[in-house]
């Protein structure tokens, strides 16, 4: 999850949104060569390890002297911010679901976000996008726009993919199976575990994605939540979207879609379309796939497209 105030230009700040993520009441802590400038020389990402009813979580966040409004990032699964989706095991083991990180979210913006003035802006990526539809209806009078990137909104039974992941996942002996596995090699020294990873799912990534692979996601804890996060994940997409909330608030979304890619496919995106219609929708034919954010090009070529729907919502609202 990430927060930035009304930067400008954001494609700069989305285009960092993979690599770090973010919570509330928290302390500072230094980010070290990952401090990088995101906007210009005078705007710099602040990463904290934050406390949400209990649960800590990380936080990036990027403030602005004038807001004019916030956006809020939920990324997907697995992902830096999610609960005990974190380098160190601080939930002790304890396995949560799409309900409880959902839920997590919505206390954040309770939180954090209650006395906001300006409207907040929701980008979820794969099953973030699932999340923030969840808290666009919860808090209608807040959320001003809802942006959905490669959107993981229903079970796709084509997907030979999401069908092993979902036994695995469903499976307490495989999923612990995996996790000890996946924790071994976070327990190799990093510069293996780097080479391994750039070698193997990550030989397009950039040098941060992963970094953050290797330090976040290579843990048991992390993989056994993961893997039970999809569990409820398979077993609540399985039902129909809310076409009726869709199509009641269509002036406030807008999707991307991949080309190639199971999580989000176009039969998906043609079924908005039919049930939806006049809805914002795009096809991204770049061919970023959906781990775009875990490249520099993809980052940056989202952000832009991002932003411009942005300009374009507040431009339409504007001239009203």
């Amino acid at each position: 999850m990430v927060i930035a105030h009304h930067l400008s230009p954001i494609t700069r700040t989305l285009s960092y949104f993979s690599r770090r993520t973010i919570s509330s009441k928290c302390r500072n802590s230094q980010m070290g060569s990952e401090n990088l400038s995101l906007i210009d020389t005078r705007k710099r990402a602040n990463f904290r390890l934050c406390n949400v009813s209990g649960y800590k979580m990380d936080l990036l966040e990027i403030h602005a002297k004038d807001p004019k409004f916030h956006v809020l990032f939920i990324p997907g699964n697995p992902a830096i911010s999610h609960i005990a989706q974190t380098e160190k095991n601080w939930e002790h083991g304890r396995l949560f679901s799409l309900q409880e990180q959902t839920d997590h979210k919505m206390n954040f913006i309770e939180h954090e976000l209650q006395d906001v003035e300006v409207p907040i802006i929701l980008v979820g990526h794969s099953i973030g996008s699932y999340i923030s539809l969840d808290i666009f209806k919860r808090f209608q009078g807040k959320v001003a726009y809802c942006i959905c990137l490669y959107p993981f909104l229903a079970v796709n039974t084509e997907s030979s993919t999401q069908s092993i992941i979902k036994k695995i996942a469903a499976s307490r002996t495989l999923s612990t199976g995996l996790s000890s596995i996946v924790a071994i090699l976070g327990l190799l020294p990093v510069w293996i575990s780097r080479i391994l990873v750039k070698n193997s799912v990550g030989n397009s990534w950039c040098p941060a994605a992963v970094e953050a692979l290797c330090s976040h996601v290579l843990r048991f804890h992390t993989v056994q939540n993961m893997l039970y996060m999809a569990m409820t994940e398979f077993e609540k997409l399985s039902e129909e979207p809310d076409w009726s909330f869709m199509r009641e608030k269509k002036s406030q979304m807008a999707f991307l879609f991949g080309v190639d890619d199971h999580w989000g496919p176009l039969d998906l995106y043609e079924e908005i379309s039919n049930k939806v219609p006049g809805a914002v929708l795009a096809v991204e034919r770049e061919n970023f796939t959906h781990s775009f954010s875990c490249t520099e090009a993809g980052s940056l070529w989202v952000a832009k497209h991002v932003s411009g729907l942005i300009k374009n919502y507040f431009s339409k609202i504007d001239s009203k």
